[in-house]
């Protein structure tokens, strides 16, 4: 589906047309295209250093580590595996960081601990529901198969379990900050991060009344924040519509100047280290003590001593072949990408009321957010970037809403908003690392990080029991 006169259409479609012809397949679960050459590498400034010993296979022995997934998961875990001098090869379908890590809201959403099933959800879902382009979507025809994964969901919002994801979450982002810190100044790109915090915004008294709960909850985890109204108000952000009469900042929040340029720097950084990069789709894992077959769409197989599953969305499918059943359902999110000249915005705009954000980008301005549950099948419904960017021009009077790039990416989520991280039932040189839902950038280094150590056979730094396989 094109967009208006104005948007120039699906990104991720319009890059996959540049490919050779020999990528262009439908798409499927991992299926392979060209991974990060020398020269992109260089690009964004930064070299991967000449390796000196030959790989494990070309001496004809298998993996070391083998990572499916290319995403920033998969790429922060082979760093820090990289950095531990373990050998690392990444399997993807696409590429390095070309998919739905290309074009999140790049966001490290440190602040954000809140469940996502919570009382107040509850509450807004029939109004959400009935608005086919509101913040939350589901096809009719996709309901049937989603009603028991909404079961879960309802089920987590309940007050002990809601306590027990938002403790666990607090803990993960806490990693979350230290890890990406130490990972963005190892790794040289420092200089990516965007310290300006972020501004959520309120259209009316009931509407900021109905959020000091989860303000108060923040609190708890020692989360700085202030609420303003006024002349602080438009000095934060210049030019917004006067329907907005107050606001949160938020000085800890960060972005980055793009993600899809973060996770190739990244994946340089790692590739320096050795880490290698192998376009493939993976079609079947198996595991038994003596380690892990990959059996690839062309049917030849790899062997590796390790496994992590780090594959978003479609990493559930992986995890079914070790008889582990994970409930893990796709939030279809959408953007459209604007010129920098769009709109003077100065930190991440937070427009929750309507669920979407947004952001001050290096290479554009990004309004996107909304969550259509809606599988991994279903064509993109485009419609729904489309009214966000309606709505951005209302909030943001004068904004310039030519020249966008829409897209749309498959956030991989589970009821209780905490990922899977933790060995496969049957195969503990299996590590799954997935379900993160809009959070995957913000937890891609404390992921990488407890990916390392359970490799590595080291104690983790917080309590794994929440994130367990085995939870559900």
């Amino acid at each position: 589906m094109r967009g208006s006169a104005s948007v120039q259409g699906n990104s991720k479609s319009a890059e996959a047309g540049r490919r050779p012809s020999s990528a262009l397949r439908a798409p499927q679960p991992f299926a392979g295209a060209p991974g990060v050459r020398r020269s992109e590498s260089q690009a964004i400034g930064f070299s991967s250093a000449a390796r000196t010993t030959p790989h494990p296979r070309e001496r004809g022995e298998g993996e070391d580590i083998a990572i499916v997934g290319g995403g920033i998961v998969g790429i922060c875990a082979a760093a820090l595996l990289a950095e531990a001098g373990r050998s690392v090869t990444i399997f993807d379908r696409t590429g390095i960081c070309e998919e739905t890590s290309s074009g999140n809201a790049a966001a490290l959403a440190f602040s954000d601990v809140l469940p996502m099933a919570h009382k107040g959800m509850m509450r807004q879902l029939p109004k959400w529901l009935a608005d086919p382009l509101g913040p939350l979507s589901i096809p009719p025809a996709y309901l049937p198969k989603l009603l028991p994964w909404l079961f879960r969901f309802w089920r987590a919002g309940a007050p002990r379990h809601y306590e027990a994801s938002l403790v666990a979450q607090a803990g993960m982002m806490r990693l979350a900050e230290a890890e990406w810190m130490g990972l963005l100044e190892r790794s040289g790109t420092r200089p990516m991060l965007h310290e300006d915090g972020s501004l959520e915004l309120y259209e009316s008294e009931a509407e900021f009344q109905a959020g000091l709960s989860g303000w108060a909850a923040r609190e708890r985890f020692g989360i700085g924040f202030r609420h303003v109204e006024g002349e602080e108000l438009a000095r934060l952000q210049p030019g917004l519509s006067p329907r907005f009469i107050k606001g949160t900042f938020v000085p800890g929040w960060k972005t980055v100047a793009d993600p899809k340029l973060l996770g190739k720097a990244v994946w340089a950084y790692a590739e320096g280290l050795g880490a290698r990069f192998e376009k493939a789709r993976i079609e079947r894992i198996a595991a038994d003590h003596a380690g892990v077959t990959l059996t690839l769409a062309d049917g030849t197989v790899r062997q590796a001593r390790h496994l992590v599953v780090a594959a978003g969305a479609w990493s559930h499918l992986l995890a079914k072949n070790l008889g582990d059943i994970i409930p893990l359902e796709t939030e279809r999110g959408y953007n459209t990408t604007l010129p920098k000249t769009a709109f003077a915005v100065q930190r991440m705009l937070i427009f929750s009321g309507h669920g979407f954000v947004v952001t001050p980008l290096g290479t554009g301005l990004r309004v996107g957010g909304a969550v259509e549950l809606g599988g991994l099948d279903r064509p993109p419904n485009f419609a729904r970037s489309k009214a966000m960017l309606e709505k951005a021009k209302q909030f943001l009077p004068g904004l310039d809403p030519s020249g966008g790039r829409e897209w749309m990416g498959y956030r991989p989520s589970l009821p209780d908003s905490l990922p899977v991280i933790g060995t496969a039932r049957t195969a503990p040189n299996v590590v799954y690392a997935f379900g993160h839902g809009h959070l995957g950038l913000t937890q891609a280094a404390a992921s990488g990080r407890l990916i390392r150590d359970l490799v590595l056979g080291q104690t983790s730094p917080i309590d794994l029991t929440p994130f367990s396989p085995q939870r559900f």
